[in-house]
């Protein structure tokens, strides 16, 4: 399958409308009286040396979704070489999905904003507001928008699919009713984006491998699963910490994929997702969440979704269901060491595998690498594993540059 390149711009949005929009994250209009969405989502950052989530790029890994899916503005003034993937950010906002459930035919309008973000990619068509190059870092307030979503239970599905395969597709295995958006069906309303916003909690790992975890006021996270897999071997432990701080010991390497996976699949469903969005969401996942590498798991409290992405649907549906998981990585004693030493060798393998977390992870074992000589190792061996990486350019229909307030797609 050919993947997505290109660059992109950031999105300069108003966001005044957000003060009509309710706490429980749905304006207050007319509410449908059997309409049910569901939405969820990832939340990707990792933890620096004082456990507070760091900007960080991904330098490598898979461009994962299929070329009919919509790229911010790629044609449009570049924010600089690579593109959306080379802007820094705290958070990676990675698939949401908007799942819709009615008895009968119905007409709907979506609009989620991200007041500290940029909407990066999208299906089906929607409407951005124009957008301003911003030379470094991060600084935006995007919005999505879309208009005249025909929501069509049993009608038949003929959604877009590619030769090769996409963790994208994983996500239509539910009963959701298909949707349609100017011509263009799919099984629900995707998009993603970054931004950069303080994370409810922090995580810090001592050299004893105790990972302690503070929660910022109010946030009342529950339960937590800390990965870890290792030379092959994998283990996961699950703690419930009542929206208090929690200390856990890192698990040992005895468990399962499976045993794992039943694990997100129950948590999601006590968090509201019917089984089979819970298996979807899992499933999507499947290959980036149990990688090499350790990492802390947890449901991002609905009041700070609502917070960070205020979302409208008109009618308001009789219920919604937002679960967000936080990805938090975590740099363990073993994982510096390892990166430090592959820097110094040049061991291309190693540095792969830590790819996309490893120029945050250079940063933090600069201490091990003080000699000077060592700073252009780190540079050659990250621009060679970035090389490694290129990807084919998608020959796909992508967002033309905005001519007037909004880009109807």
């Amino acid at each position: 399958m050919t993947k997505r390149l290109g660059g992109a711009v950031l999105v300069a949005a108003a966001v005044a409308a957000a003060a009509v929009l309710i706490p429980n994250g749905v304006a207050a209009t007319t509410q449908s009286p059997d309409l049910v969405v569901h939405e969820w989502g990832t939340f990707t950052s990792i933890a620096g040396p004082d456990g507070q989530a760091v900007q960080w790029r991904p330098l490598t890994g898979p461009s994962d979704l299929p070329c009919f899916v919509t790229l911010l503005n790629p044609a449009s003034i570049k924010i600089g070489q690579g593109g959306v993937p080379a802007i820094k950010a705290t958070v990676r906002m990675e698939t949401p999905v908007l799942y819709f459930y009615s008895a009968s035919e119905q007409t709907v309008r979506a609009s989620v904003m991200f007041p500290q973000g940029l909407i990066s990619e999208w299906y089906p068509q929607a409407s951005v507001p124009p957008a301003t190059p911003v030379p470094t870092g991060l600084s935006s307030s995007g919005r999505i928008q879309w208009n005249d979503v025909r929501v069509t239970p049993g009608a038949k599905e003929n959604f877009p699919t590619e030769p090769d395969g996409s963790h994208y597709y994983a996500a239509r295995e539910t009963d959701a009713a298909p949707l349609t958006v100017g011509g263009q069906q799919e099984k629900f309303l995707f998009y993603r984006g970054l931004g950069n916003f303080r994370l409810p909690l922090s995580a810090t790992i001592d050299h004893n491998g105790k990972l302690s975890v503070e929660q910022a006021s109010g946030s009342g996270i529950d339960t937590f699963i800390l990965f870890e897999r290792r030379a092959g071997r994998m283990g996961y432990r699950v703690a419930h910490a009542a929206g208090k701080a929690i200390v856990l010991d890192r698990p040992d390497l005895t468990a399962t994929v499976q045993s794992l996976r039943e694990a997100l699949r129950n948590t999601l469903i006590g968090e509201g997702l019917y089984p089979r969005e819970a298996a979807a969401m899992v499933e999507t996942w499947r290959d980036s969440w149990f990688e090499d590498g350790a990492r802390l798991f947890y449901v991002f409290p609905r009041s700070a979704v609502d917070a960070v992405l205020p979302l409208q649907i008109e009618p308001r549906p009789t219920d919604l269901k937002r679960v967000f998981v936080g990805r938090m990585e975590i740099v363990t004693p073993e994982i510096e060491s390892e990166v430090a030493e592959a820097i110094r060798t040049n061991n291309q393998t190693v540095l792969r595998k830590y790819g996309r977390f490893l120029e945050p992870i250079s940063q933090m074992v600069q201490q091990r690498l003080a000699a000077k000589y060592d700073q252009g190792k780190v540079d050659s061996a990250m621009k060679l594993v970035a090389s490694q990486s290129t990807k084919a350019a998608c020959a796909a229909p992508t967002a033309q540059r905005p001519s007037g307030p909004a880009s109807n797609q």
